[in-house]
């Protein structure tokens, strides 16, 4: 099967760039021809404003380029992942044009919050949720910080609103979790569309008879909507340490507090190689995720824990509770409340044989769930279904 992956990288890091290389190498590896179609979001800081507003809406230069590529590699369909701001959703158009089906993953809130994360002020914020267009939004300045910039976001979103664009032009959606299919539906997108398919890690080689870890850890952005802040306060209660392997808006924040209160019990981690990431992982006592994202699409670190045999503190909150199993594979705490996670973390720092328990059950749950197997399964009969009915 002859696969485009199309993809435009963000300017730091994440789980949706994990997500499109894990699925991309693991076509490969299964025998497929895949080529790739890539932008990085890094170009707009050269770019300026009036050109990014144009490339948001309806990138013809976009829509020009995938159109020539579709005919030079003659793909038998086209899978998007994140398509904002530099791609825009005019991709779709071309494939249609050429009669090429049309997979679109939904790792984020993009396509119904401005700034894709429900998330305003240090609490859960619904307002735009059905609204065309989502002016609360831009009232708020949500996206950025800024006005204008989330004018321009809810433009794009308004327009192929309008236009049909997702009802239309794309023939099926890949969505993580239950909880974000039922979201998506709740705002509009064809439930007939929507195909849930958990994200997958590789499982790296490592030795199965795991000692107690000597340290937690915290993988991922720093920050609001990760719960940094319910972090810190946390670890101002607790004497145990803290690695913490991640960077974003609230880095300098989060070390400058870190600083101020003597919390020489936690300490910043750099980037490392995926194997190292998985050995920092697999060497924990627990994984502590405290996501204050009401709507947080996935929570890939707890897979990256579960294959690792590793215990998971999380928030009670959204899609956390369907990965999540309390007391089984580990603890929730109630979102926000830092002393909840200190007597969470607490218990599980002094109970190891207890977290060693949930671990174990965490590796069963990968194993169940989580491989790239059941990855692979799902996706090939997304594709060979529309490729089938074209």
């Amino acid at each position: 099967m002859r696969i485009l992956k199309v993809h435009s990288y963000y300017i730091q890091p994440g789980g949706e760039d994990t997500v499109f290389h894990a699925e991309t190498d693991l076509l490969r590896s299964r025998g497929h021809e895949v080529t790739e179609y890539l932008e990085n979001n890094m170009k707009i800081e050269s770019m300026n404003q009036a050109s990014v507003a144009f490339q948001t809406l309806w990138s013809y230069s976009s829509y020009q380029k995938i159109k020539q590529f579709l005919r030079e590699t003659k793909p038998d369909v086209v899978h998007f992942h994140n398509t904002f701001p530099l791609i825009s959703p005019s991709a779709y158009y071309a494939c249609q044009e050429l009669s090429i089906p049309v997979v679109q993953t939904l790792d984020n809130q993009r396509l119904i919050c401005p700034a894709s994360s429900f998330y305003r002020e240090g609490k859960l914020c619904l307002d735009c949720l059905g609204k065309t267009p989502p002016w609360p939004g831009v009232l708020h300045a949500c996206y950025h910080d800024s006005h204008l910039h989330t004018a321009i976001v809810a433009s794009m979103l308004t327009l192929h609103r309008w236009l049909g664009t997702w009802r239309t032009k794309v023939d099926a959606f890949l969505c993580s979790t239950n909880f974000y299919r039922d979201l998506f539906v709740r705002t509009g997108f064809p439930p007939d569309k929507i195909v849930v398919m958990p994200h997958f890690v590789q499982q790296f080689q490592f030795n199965p008879v795991k000692k107690a870890g000597e340290y937690a850890l915290f993988v991922g952005r720093l920050d609001p909507e990760k719960g940094v802040d319910t972090l810190l306060d946390a670890w101002h209660l607790l004497d145990f340490p803290l690695k913490v392997r991640g960077g974003g808006r609230l880095d300098e924040w989060a070390r400058k507090f870190i600083k101020q209160h003597g919390m020489d019990n936690i300490e910043f981690v750099e980037r490392m190689e995926e194997q190292e990431l998985s050995d920092l992982i697999g060497n924990a006592r627990f994984l502590v995720v405290p996501s204050e994202g009401y709507y947080e699409t996935f929570g890939l670190v707890i897979i990256e824990a579960y294959s690792r045999g590793v215990p998971v503190i999380a928030s009670n909150i959204g899609v956390v509770p369907e990965l999540v199993s309390d007391k089984r594979t580990g603890l929730l705490f109630e979102p926000g409340n830092s002393r909840d996670l200190a007597d969470k973390a607490r218990w599980m720092w002094d109970h190891p044989a207890e977290a060693s328990t949930m671990g174990g059950n965490g590796l069963n749950t990968y194993k169940e769930r989580f491989t790239q197997d059941q990855c692979y399964k799902t996706l090939i009969e997304v594709y060979e279904r529309l490729i089938n009915s074209k």
